[in-house]
């Protein structure tokens, strides 16, 4: 698939909006949906049919050129040969033209960007966790999703039904007046649309190049800081010095209780059994179906509550800085694993970033080792050791005393006006903060040993002591900064 670069004044932006399709056009998208997966894994087989082709002639001591050569995968490749292939290989004989096209292109376009991932990452030219190569996507776990990208894509006058190839005109759960306007004033241009089926609905996402003004925030000159937590979901502290503190709905924790009676009610029926071939009984589905609109229901308003959250705080303030949590590793805290998922860390700090490029506003990042709670916002010393447990600030070097979260929202502020008065990094958008510390990783904190403590009684100083007072120094010389 071709990437579409946005003309000057446009974006690029998604409208999504559930589908309420009848029962012959939920069979159709099913269909496509399942083509799509059909020629992915057709994509998958040919192409490592040639690797594993290699690999057994060479165990065979034949020269590198008589070897086979390598197959392509690149998108243009795989349609051509998969065009020629589909008409004499039996898997898609006499069910492939009940698609469309696009149903096709869709598994081929994804076997082809996987392809890209696995050798970028072979030849670590991808960041992230090293990328394994494509497998046959199973029928029983697949998502279904399908991308049209030609035809008569449409939003239908009447606001309340889409129009998509091969499918026909579709009716919409919701009204599609905020694209159907903008289409009609010329203002936006649908470019894809993709049905995908999740938590047991049909969903429809159209791309759109939309042509969008900057929104002016309401106080454009403040920096906002937000410290995120488990027992309090957001703690802001503006360089006014104003506090807010969002709570936590704990929307997942409110429903553990329904859940797992429901949960009980699914384990007394009979399920699905895949090495017997054991089909679940109809009440077993029927009480699978409730509780997956519980765990539906708990999606959904987690998602309204965060995009409500990150919208307040974007429309409101011209700067916000937000830690690079590692959210990954918190959730290997078996303790804290269920309510760090339930909070949603990442995806708070990912709404956070793209709203405020799209109102013209900063975003700063501070760096993971910044300790923002263990620094006190009044007189900036640093405390050695701060536990999770103890939720109050005592600063040892002056009478301060607060709440964590607060005092790390604080910090967090005052960070953002380091950064636009160029003593730190120059308030660019998704700038990264400096690491005041001068570390790229957590200083160890260790106690004095007994020796340690004799010594400084005699008046004498060991080496480690003398290293210990030029990295106090370095640390004192680096806060100074700020």
């Amino acid at each position: 698939m071709r990437k579409f670069m946005p003309q000057p004044g446009f974006v690029v932006q998604a409208y999504r909006y559930a589908l309420d399709p009848s029962a012959t056009t939920r069979q159709m998208m099913f269909s496509h949906c399942g083509a799509a997966r059909a020629s992915f894994n057709w994509a998958v087989t040919w192409v490592e049919a040639s690797w594993w082709q290699r690999r057994a002639e060479e165990s065979y001591g034949v020269p590198e050129d008589g070897l086979t050569h390598w197959r392509p995968w690149s998108l243009p490749a795989l349609r051509k040969v998969f065009n020629e292939a589909k008409k004499i290989d039996p898997r898609f004989a006499g069910w492939w033209e009940e698609n469309s096209k696009e149903a096709y292109s869709t598994g081929l376009a994804n076997a082809a960007a996987a392809f890209d991932n696995y050798a970028k990452s072979k030849q670590g030219k991808r960041k992230g966790k090293r990328v394994g190569m494509p497998r046959r996507k199973s029928k029983h776990r697949a998502r279904l999703a399908c991308r049209f990208t030609t035809g008569t894509i449409r939003v239908e006058a009447d606001r309340r039904h889409v129009t998509l190839p091969r499918l026909g005109t579709i009716r919409t759960h919701e009204s599609t007046r905020k694209l159907e306007r903008r289409v009609s004033n010329g203002t936006a241009r649908i470019l894809s649309a993709t049905i995908r089926y999740e938590r047991g609905r049909w969903f429809v996402s159209f791309q759109v190049e939309v042509k969008r003004e900057l929104e002016r925030v309401a106080r454009p000159q403040v920096a906002v800081g937000v410290d995120l937590g488990v027992k309090v979901l957001a703690v802001m502290a503006d360089s006014l010095g104003e506090i807010r503190c969002i709570p936590n709905p704990a929307h997942y924790d409110t429903a553990l209780k329904t859940l797992g009676r429901m949960s009980r009610r699914v384990c007394r029926r009979q399920g699905p059994d895949r090495r017997t071939g054991q089909k679940p009984s109809k009440r077993w589905l029927k009480a699978n179906t409730e509780r997956n609109r519980v765990h539906h229901r708990v999606a959904h308003l987690r998602a309204d509550a965060l995009h409500k959250l990150t919208t307040t705080i974007t429309s409101e303030y011209g700067t916000v800085v937000v830690e690079d949590l590692n959210v990954a590793g918190m959730l290997r805290n078996r303790r804290l694993a269920r309510k760090i998922a339930d909070a949603g860390f990442g995806e708070i700090r990912r709404q956070i970033t793209y709203k405020t490029k799209r109102n013209g506003c900063r975003t700063v990042v501070a760096s993971r080792w910044y300790p923002s709670s263990k620094t006190c916002s009044d007189c900036g010393a640093v405390k050695a050791k701060l536990p999770l447990h103890v939720r109050v600030f005592d600063c040892d070097s002056c009478p301060l005393v607060m709440d964590r979260d607060e005092n790390a929202a604080r910090n967090l502020a005052a960070l953002a006006a380091a950064c636009m008065t160029g003593t730190g990094v120059a308030g660019d958008q998704d700038a990264r903060a400096p690491k005041p510390r001068g570390a790229d990783r957590k200083t160890r904190v260790t106690r004095p040993s007994r020796k340690a403590e004799a010594g400084r009684a005699g008046g004498t100083r060991l080496p480690h002591q003398q290293q210990k007072e030029t990295r106090d120094r370095t640390q004192t010389k680096a806060l100074t900064l700020w």
